[in-house]
């Protein structure tokens, strides 16, 4: 259904973009879990892999040989696809670190400040799975985390069935640089990387997407271990003008849905032609696609507004995952949009681009958390220590105002810390 938006009110934009899931939802029973797995370890684990995933799992650790098994099933061609995806997300990355590992400046006489880089000792990455297959994600977490120099990066995946990882999965994750596979799933999984057990080490940070229940142990686990982002169904937004194709739009809206039901497909256009067009083209490419049922259950939206002005704003509003810009002049659209995962400007830049080959990051914030959250990006790893170097002179030009602020904060003792060396 076409909407006309003519009254952008907060009020009006938080009951048409309302998510429709809500991690407050489910937390009762994810809590439950973590704290299993924090006091029993493994054996908690295990219990819950039988539980959720119908797979009674002896040893939790993927062996070299399934890794060599895995890889032997996988084709010379697609091995070649992979190569090339690791090394454009390579590339990208490896952009996003600091030009140096450390750095001073001075900033007033005797007084020289600086920064120093130190990468996380071991990270978790986590890879969804099960039923299907996502080695894009294993790229997008473990190269970064490589590129940044995390020493040992492990990885969670969920088994199938029969108890192993898909073979895509698998040799995915070991071409990306993977230390140790665990098969392992849902909050289980989660609670594992945050707390240790007997067999999967704790780490420092978790990332990676999942379902609703991933994301809420991740939000859970944050008083024991850092955490990427809160990631849960996938989003875009569409910003287009008249002249933009409406064939491409379509199939950009009906890639995001058929992720999952609770996916959310929007355009936002200045024109009325356009949005009919958009709406004959979902019907008629919905019909023909494999995810049929799944598509038809995503949400999706189709909304004319006045000006490029106010699809920026409800943009923002919404804090997508996922925008894409298919104007005249997009740089003028680019520069109002501020909350999003990721920006795709131009009608031969899908989303699908930056999901598996183009380089950048396809895990992103969603639910509104772009606000706030970046996306997956190396510097994700990486801690920053402040360096002070100061001398006599340089303490003594600024030691009049530390001890006066730390008088007037009651704080004698910092004074007196300034002022003895001074006696």
């Amino acid at each position: 259904m076409i909407r006309q938006l003519s009254n952008i009110d907060e009020d009006v934009l938080k009951e048409l973009f309302k998510r429709r899931t809500s991690i407050e939802s489910v937390m009762g029973s994810v809590k439950l879990v973590a704290d299993d797995v924090r006091s029993n370890g493994d054996a908690a684990v295990k219990k819950y892999t039988k539980q959720f995933d119908g797979v009674d799992i002896e040893s939790l650790e993927v062996t070299e040989d399934e890794i060599y098994n895995a890889e032997e099933l996988i084709d010379y061609e697609t091995i070649g696809h992979l190569e090339a995806a690791i090394e454009n997300i390579q590339a990208f990355h490896a952009l996003q670190l600091p030009s140096t590992e450390t750095w001073l400046t001075e900033i007033y006489p005797g007084i020289r400040l600086g920064q120093k880089y130190t990468p996380l000792s071991r990270i978790g990455a986590y890879v969804p799975g099960g039923m299907g297959s996502y080695p894009s994600s294993a790229l997008m977490l473990v190269i970064p985390a490589r590129v940044a120099g995390v020493p040992e990066v492990i990885a969670c995946t969920p088994p199938r069935k029969d108890g192993s990882i898909h073979p895509l999965t698998l040799t995915a994750l070991d071409m990306a640089g993977a230390d140790r596979i665990f098969k392992v799933g849902g909050v289980q999984a989660i609670s594992a990387m945050a707390y240790g057990t007997g067999t999967i080490p704790k780490v420092e940070k978790i990332v990676g997407p999942g379902n609703i229940y991933v994301t809420a142990a991740k939000m859970y686990v944050r008083d024991s271990v850092e955490i990427d982002m809160p990631a849960g169904p996938s989003e875009i937004v569409v910003i287009a003008d008249e002249g933009a194709n409406p064939v491409f739009i379509a199939a950009d809206m009906i890639a995001q849905g058929e992720h999952d039901v609770n996916a959310m497909s929007i355009l936002l256009t200045t024109s009325r032609l356009l949005a009919d067009a958009v709406e004959n083209e979902i019907a008629v490419q919905t019909a023909k696609a494999a995810r049929k049922e799944i598509i038809e259950k995503a949400s999706k939206g189709i909304y004319v507004v006045k000006d490029l002005e106010s699809a920026a704003e409800v943009c923002n509003f919404i804090a997508p995952e996922h925008v894409e810009i298919m104007v005249r002049d997009p740089l003028s659209v680019l520069n109002r949009v501020k909350n999003a995962g990721t920006v795709y400007v131009g009608e031969y830049a899908p989303v699908a681009a930056g999901d598996y080959a183009s380089g950048a990051n396809h895990v992103l914030p969603t639910g509104g958390y772009a606000k706030t959250f970046s996306g997956m990006n190396t510097m994700q790893f990486i801690k920053t220590t402040s360096i002070q170097v100061i001398d006599r002179e340089g303490l003594e030009g600024i030691k009049d105002t530390i001890i006066a602020l730390a008088n007037i904060e009651g704080f004698d003792a910092h004074a007196r810390s300034v002022a003895k060396r001074f006696e």
